[in-house]
Parts: structure tokens; C-alpha cells; sequence
């Protein structure tokens, strides 16, 4: 299919970008969900832990990421709206290729251990804590205005696509041989480090010199609070996936309820990976124009659901099934959702918005594995992702008349920038 001549994915530099940001993506999905399955089956085989004990470790691997994030939130998002972009792509993407190069190394030695897949965790969330904010502004930096929808979408795409495919790819690849999945990881990683250099310079914003750096950063959290459809974008994910997160929990799936092994564990990741892949490719053909805030909140009520079937199911091709509907319905939920924060956003505010963005993105998801680990050491994996499921409708319904701005978001023409100054209000759209 031949792209438009005005499409984004033709500028050289955001064609790089694009490469880039699909190739780490996948790679660092792809190694959380191998570090869940080998953190679960040393816990089960060598320590002797029982199912819900073991959950309960996959959360604690959402929460040695989530810790430095959070702790770095304040600081990264302003970094991406001082310093050269690409620089702090590049240097964070060396950073996780050589954390993966680390883990093939002692996963072939058979020096690999619980200790170590912790650190590496770890090393993840402080690495991706300053290339989200630094990914997400970048983008807009490389296509003209005109085409700077188009590249919010097709950029989220990128991400989202990889996110959800990620896993399915590392589950295969797991399957095959944890070197293969350790050496693939790292390989992907480089690549993605070699493309993001063909990125020549670009234009940034230029820091603000009149305020101080802590105001700097608060500007980014008060922008977040007065605009209420950012808000409300922001938060419905948040609280979404936060309850309704179910990657966490495959290894517990595959493993000891529907009893399929680490080539189900593939094909159950693949489901998401497949569905967002759909989405993603219709999306491409037939943009999203006209009544962009109901879809959203229908999509996301459409998650919810498939994401409970998923949990009561104990039939495997249903609970592929189930993922395949969940991964459709939360592309369609991240492309509203990107397009909205990012275009209703300054550009010289980007990198903060973006980190809070990615705070609340990594606190759905990494925190959200520790709450789901937490639930399933009390209610069981299953009860855990019910209930979740069911809490997702809920925060849904109560988010589409708590904000009805999202609820009356007709497309995604950004409003009036809303305006700092203390004494004045914000222009809602």
C-alpha cells in the first residue's frame, strides 16, 4: 500500500524514529514478560513457593520498576524539555542494551537468579523513566504541523503495537531457548540504538529562562490538573489498567490453570499482540475523526469485558480470544488517548506533560502488577482479574460523568493552550 505523499512515515527523520521506537518497544516488552516467566518458575521449582506466593513475586517485579519512576518523574520531564531529545534516547537505549547483553550473559552461564532479574527490573524503570518523556516530545519535533496528527498516531501506534506484541514475541521466543529470548532482546536493542543516530538535529523549544527549574516542573503537574480532558485521558487509563492489567499474570495461566507451558505462554501474549496489531492497521487506513471521546470510553468498557472473560475462562482457545478483543480495544483506547494529551499539549511543555503522562502509564502498568500480584495472593489469579475486570467498568461509567469533556470530545482539534497565570481559568474545549 502506497503511503500518501504527505504521510509522516516519508520524512526521513521520523521514519527513523518510527524504527526506532517499534524496535525498543518490543524489545523491552518482550524481556518483562521473559523476567515474569523466569522470576514465576524459580520461585515455583527452587524456592517451592506456592501459586499465590509466586504471584506475588511477579508484582514485586512491577514495583522495583515503578519505584524509580516515580522518584525521577520530577526531574526527567524536565530534562526532555532542556536537553537534546535524541541524546537522551540514545543514552538511555544504550543503557538497556547493555542491561540485556548482561542478562544473556548470566542466563548462559546458568548464573541467573532471582537477585539479578530484580536489578535488571530495576534497571528498566530508572533507563525507561527518561526515554518515555524524551520518545513522546521528540516526535512532533520531526513533521510539519500539518501532518503532526498523523505522526502523533502513527508514533503511538509504535509504542502501542510494541507494547502489547511485545510479550507475545518473548513468549515465543522463551519457548524456543531463554538465550534465544535474552540475545533477541539485546539485538533489537541495538538496532534500535543504531537507527535512533540517523536522526539528524532537529528544532527544540527553547528552556524557559525566566523560571526556576522547580517551578519548571510543578508548571508541568498544574497543566495536567486544569486541562480536564487531558486529565480525564490521563487518569481513566490510569485506574483502568491499574485493576484490569492481566500480563502480569500470564506465566500464572499458562503454567497452573490452563496448564499450556511456555508455547501457550507465547500464544496468550501473542493474543493482545494480534488485536493491537488490527488495530493498529486500521487506524493506518481510516483515521479516527468524529466522536473521538465516546470511543474511547467505549473501547476501554470493551477492554474491561474481554479482560474478565479472559480471567473465569479455562478454555485455552477462548482465552486467546479474549486477549485478541482486549488488544483491539485498547489500541483503539491509546490512539484517542495519545492524540488528545499530545495535541492538546505545547510543544514547550511536552517532555513534562509526557512525564506525568508516563508516571500515570507506569503506575497503571508496573504498579498495577504489583496490585494484581497482591490480589492474587488473596483472592486467587483468577478472582484477581475478575475483579478487576469488573472494576474497570465501574471507574468507566463514573469517569464518563465525572469529566464529560471526554464524554462530548468530538475530535481531536486542540482548544485554546490553556494559560498558567495563577489568576486566570482554563478554556475547555
Amino acid at each position: 500500500m502506497l503511503l500518501p505523499a504527505d504521510h509522516p512515515l516519508r520524512i526521513a527523520n521520523f521514519r527513523a524514529y518510527f524504527i526506532s521506537r517499534f524496535l525498543g518497544t518490543i524489545a523491552m516488552s518482550a524481556q518483562g514478560i521473559v523476567i515474569g516467566w523466569e522470576v514465576y518458575r524459580l520461585a515455583r521449582e527452587q524456592l517451592h513457593y506456592s501459586i499465590e506466593r509466586a504471584a506475588a513475586l511477579l508484582g514485586v517485579i512491577g514495583l522495583v520498576q515503578f519505584v524509580p519512576l516515580f522518584l525521577l518523574t520530577p526531574l526527567v520531564g524536565l530534562a526532555a524539555d532542556t536537553f537534546d531529545r535524541r541524546w537522551i534516547v540514545r543514552v538511555t537505549t544504550a543503557l538497556l542494551t547493555l542491561n540485556a547483553v548482561i542478562l544473556a550473559m548470566l542466563s548462559h552461564s546458568g548464573a541467573l537468579s532471582l537477585p539479578f532479574l530484580f536489578g535488571a527490573a530495576a534497571m528498566v524503570g530508572i533507563a525507561r523513566a527518561f526515554s518515555g518523556p524524551a520518545y513522546s516530545a521528540l516526535a512532533p519535533n520531526l513533521v510539519p504541523r500539518e501532518v503532526l496528527p498523523t505522526a502523533i498516531a502513527v508514533s503511538s501506534i509504535a509504542w502501542q503495537t510494541g507494547t502489547i506484541a511485545g510479550p507475545s514475541v518473548g513468549g515465543v521466543l522463551y519457548a524456543i531457548h531463554p538465550d534465544v529470548a535474552y540475545g533477541a532482546v539485546g539485538a533489537m536493542l541495538a538496532l534500535a540504538l543504531g537507527t535512533i543516530f540517523l536522526i539528524g538535529k532537529v528544532p527544540q523549544p527553547p528552556a524557559q529562562k525566566d523560571r526556576h527549574p522547580i517551578q519548571r516542573i510543578v508548571d508541568g503537574f498544574v497543566y495536567v490538573r486544569r486541562n480536564r480532558l487531558v486529565l480525564a485521558a490521563i487518569t481513566l487509563d490510569l485506574f483502568v489498567v491499574l485493576l484490569a492489567g492481566a500480563t502480569a499474570l500470564l506465566p500464572v495461566y499458562a503454567r497452573d490453570i490452563l496448564h499450556v507451558g511456555p508455547s501457550g505462554l507465547g500464544l496468550l501474549a501473542a493474543g493482545m499482540g494480534i488485536g493491537a496489531a488490527a488495530g493498529s492497521i486500521y487506524f493506518s487506513v481510516r483515521p479516527m475523526k468524529a466522536n473521538v471521546g465516546v470511543k474511547m470510553l467505549a473501547a476501554v468498557v470493551v477492554f474491561a469485558i474481554a479482560i474478565l472473560t479472559f480471567g473465569v475462562s479455562t478454555w485455552f482457545p477462548l482465552s486467546v480470544a479474549a486477549l485478541m478483543v482486549a488488544g483491539a480495544a485498547d489500541m483503539v483506547s491509546v490512539y484517542v488517548r495519545s492524540s488528545l494529551i499530545q495535541l492538546h499539549t505545547p510543544d514547550e511543555m511536552r517532555g513534562r506533560v509526557s512525564a506525568v503522562s508516563q508516571l500515570t502509564i507506569s503506575a497503571s502498568n508496573e504498579l498495577g502488577e504489583a496490585e494484581t500480584g497482591l490480589m492474587a495472593s488473596l483472592l486467587g489469579p483468577v478472582g484477581a482479574v475478575a475483579f478487576g475486570g469488573i472494576a474497570a467498568i465501574v471507574i468507566t461509567l463514573a469517569w464518563s460523568r465525572l469529566f464529560p469533556e471526554l464524554r462530548l470530545a468530538k475530535t481531536f482539534d486542540p482548544p485554546e493552550m490553556v494559560d498558567l497565570t495563577p489568576d486566570k481559568g482554563v478554556t475547555q474545549p
